[in-house]
């Protein structure tokens, strides 16, 4: 039976320990140990910005330590044999694990319809579908391709103005119809077909109901945050309202949500029933501003009374506390956050801005610097630099 009332502390620990927190870290982090990090998120989000690392790479560090990165370029960009995850949009662009690829095909038939996707591309499922056809049967007779191989495939203004074959082959990939390949140096998507990328046993696993398929993923959004709102089970995969309030009554039905009500939040939430309620969480995180302990920023102020808003897009002398902040987890909170960069060139870890929190207990910044140092080793950088 579920419990009716929840203290926020309790909820905190829950929602930590389902994020994978509070364990002690492998000494060496295996192929295994990723794969299960990855399963227990079910995503890691995508992001452009590289001023630190690459956002995939980063929660799997916060939980593992100094993993090979290789391990996730292998496992998602690598031979078809060693694939363990594909790309596609989930909460945003998003490595995920294999499985989950029948429980998104409805999103890729709404896009092949031309109902989801952005507003530019939508076309291309209805009154351009030959032109996109065109982009694929090219994919298909001349093997994986990036949209700049297409003459107009990049916009004068850079990635950001999309030229007309970037936005075909960007609805391909909504669509189903072709997946990522590989990634250039750039960081750039090469695209084939899906059937020549994604394995076999997966393509013929049976594609589920659209209620199904919510049902399972909003089960799965359910264990990786442990104790959240309904809004927050919705985020997790960017699921619509109506679809969701069904499923989640089900879940609820069926005992596998638990209706509980934490201390201190206006809406009433849900506890998976399999999650773990430890007694206390000990250890330390810096976390990535796209890592889903975090993402959803309402929840984070709900959990930690933590405040945080990325500030990459604000004017420099605007900005409160620098261009790409990582907040510092300690024990079961919040403490500090963290302005850092790479500067590859000279082999540092730049440390440009350290904001304590109030109350940020008195081993906060020693603690926070043996992170930074593991933190440095991980990304083959010699030096921390305050």
């Amino acid at each position: 039976m579920g419990e009716k009332r929840l203290s926020l502390e309790a909820a905190r620990r829950i929602a930590l320990a389902a994020q994978g927190f509070g364990v002690p870290r492998p000494a060496i982090a295996t192929r295994r140990h990723l794969h299960q990090t990855i399963k227990r998120l079910s995503l890691h989000q995508i992001d452009s910005v590289n001023v630190l690392a690459r956002a995939h790479y980063l929660p799997s560090f916060s939980r593992l330590g100094n993993y090979d990165r290789g391990l996730i370029d292998r496992s998602a960009w690598g031979a078809r044999r060693d694939r363990l995850l594909f790309e596609y949009w989930a909460h945003e662009a998003s490595l995920l694990p294999l499985e989950l690829h029948p429980l998104l095909r409805w999103r890729m038939q709404q896009a092949d319809n031309g109902e989801v996707g952005w507003r530019s591309m939508r076309s291309f499922g209805r009154e351009r579908r030959s032109e996109a056809q065109q982009v694929l049967d090219r994919i298909r007779a001349e093997g994986p391709l990036a949209a700049s191989d297409f003459e107009n495939g990049k916009g004068r203004g850079g990635w950001w103005e999309w030229g007309e074959a970037k936005r075909a082959v960007e609805w391909l990939f909504w669509a189903g119809h072709v997946t990522t390949a590989t990634r250039r140096n750039s960081f750039e998507r090469v695209y084939d077909l899906t059937e020549r990328v994604i394995p076999r046993v997966i393509l013929s696993l049976p594609t589920p109901s659209l209620a199904d398929a919510h049902r399972t993923l909003l089960e799965r959004a359910a264990r990786a945050l442990g104790v959240a709102t309904a809004g927050d089970l919705r985020d997790y995969f960017r699921l619509s309202p109506e679809p969701s309030r069904r499923a989640i009554a089900e879940l609820v039905e069926e005992k596998i949500l638990l209706p509980v009500a934490v201390h201190g939040w206006r809406q009433p939430a849900f506890i998976h029933h399999s999650a773990r309620r430890p007694r206390r969480i000990n250890g330390q995180a810096l976390l990535a501003p796209f890592d889903p302990l975090i993402w959803e920023r309402s929840r984070t102020e709900r959990l930690f009374g933590f405040r945080y808003r990325i500030e990459i897009y604000t004017p420099a002398h605007k900005r409160v506390h620098g261009y790409y902040v990582l907040p510092f987890l300690m024990d079961e909170r919040i403490v500090a956050r963290v302005d850092l960069k790479s500067d590859r060139q000279h082999s540092r870890l730049l440390v440009k801005k350290v904001t304590l929190e109030p109350q940020a207990p008195g081993d906060t910044y020693d603690r926070l610097m043996l992170e930074l140092r593991l933190m440095a080793d991980w990304l083959g950088l010699e030096s921390v630099d305050q």
